[in-house]
C-alpha cells in the first residue's frame, strides 16, 4: 500500500498572495475543509505544507498555504499533486478501497485461473469497472459488483472474481 494518497492536483495560481487553484481528485472536495497539513512529492522528498484557509470556486478548490506567501513562490507548485498520508485519509466503510490500492492487484478467478493485473479503475456512475490486463496486454473489463468480486485482499494485492458467462471471449 502506498503511504500517501493523491487528493488533488495544483493546476494554477490564484491571485498575488500565493493561493493555489486545485483540481480535487477525491469523491468529496469538501474534505479540504478538514485538512490541516498536506504533502507535495518533490522527486521522492515529501514536503509538508500547512493549510491556512480553503475556498471553493466552481469545481476547483482554492487553498492558501502558510508557507507560500506570494505569486512567485506559488508558481513553483504548479502541476504538483496534493497528497495526504494514510493517517489523514478518509476512513472508508468496510468493503470500499482506494483506487491506488486496487491498481496493481492480481485478479484471479475462483478456480485459480489468473486473469491479469488491474491497471486502471473506471468510474461509470453506477459502479466502478476494473481494467485488467493479462500478460498478452489483452484487457478485460471487470465490473466491481458484489456478484462478481468475491474477495479483495489489499495486503496480498489479490482480487478473486466470479466472471459472468460471456464477459471474456476465449475465441479471439
Amino acid at each position: 500500500m502506498e503511504k500517501y494518497l493523491r487528493v488533488g492536483k495544483i493546476i494554477n495560481t490564484h491571485g498575488i498572495k500565493g493561493e493555489l487553484k486545485i483540481l480535487p481528485l477525491t469523491d468529496d472536495p469538501k474534505r479540504f475543509d478538514y485538512l490541516k497539513k498536506v504533502f507535495i512529492d518533490k522527486g521522492g522528498i515529501f514536503e509538508s505544507l500547512n493549510i491556512s484557509h480553503v475556498k471553493y470556486f466552481k469545481n476547483m478548490v482554492l487553498v492558501k498555504f502558510k508557507e507560500i506567501n506570494d505569486l512567485n513562490a506559488a508558481e513553483a507548485y504548479k502541476e504538483q499533486y496534493i497528497l495526504v498520508d494514510r493517517e489523514n485519509a478518509v476512513k472508508l466503510p468496510e468493503g470500499r478501497f482506494f483506487i491506488s490500492d486496487i491498481v496493481g492487484c492480481e485478479v484471479v478467478e475462483e478456480n485459480g485461473n489468473k486473469l491479469g493485473v488491474v491497471t486502471d479503475v473506471l468510474s461509470t456512475g453506477s459502479n466502478d469497472v476494473y481494467v485488467v490486463k493479462n500478460e498478452n496486454s489483452r484487457e478485460i473489463l471487470v465490473p466491481a459488483l458484489k456478484s462478481v468480486v468475491k474477495s479483495v485482499l489489499i495486503n496480498e494485492k489479490r482480487i478473486t472474481v466470479s466472471l459472468p458467462k460471456g464477459l471474456v471471449d476465449d475465441e479471439v
